[in-house]
């Protein structure tokens, strides 16, 4: 683990952060509506409670993975730590994206995704100069 935590660029912790408190606002919003994830349109049945169940464990990861962005944002946490945490977040995208496409659902809101997943590809790209920088230092 990186013993330099303030190597980190401040608008890669702002990025990060945001994109936390993005995680935490559509988390809260998916739990109390599912009609935001899932429109009319797609199919489906919101009254199962299998259904139901798998729609509050996505609002929920997704409740989890902005707390704990937020948490290693907010406390300086390592570079390795914004990695893990932001590759996950990008896998979430890739899988919206995927999702989407698979379903025929490709719109302007695709575009939404896309934009978050380039802009986690930087920001991990960033990172592990970081870490790369910080390793030369280090031998």
């Amino acid at each position: 683990m990186s013993a330099h935590i303030d190597n980190v660029p401040k608008w890669v912790r702002i990025a990060v952060g945001v994109l936390g408190i993005f995680n935490i606002i559509y988390g809260v919003m998916c739990y109390f509506d599912m009609s935001l994830l899932y429109h009319a349109a797609t199919g489906v049945d919101m009254t199962n409670t299998f259904i139901k169940s798998a729609a509050y464990e996505f609002a929920s990861r997704n409740l989890a993975i902005g707390i704990a962005l937020c948490f290693v944002t907010i406390i300086k946490g390592a570079p390795e730590a914004l990695v893990i945490l932001t590759i996950v977040r990008a896998l979430i995208e890739v899988q919206t994206i995927i999702q989407s496409i698979a379903q025929g659902n490709i719109t302007a809101m695709l575009l939404m995704p896309i934009a978050f997943l380039i802009l986690e590809i930087f920001i991990i790209k960033t990172l592990i100069g970081v870490i790369k920088k910080e390793e030369a230092e280090e031998n």
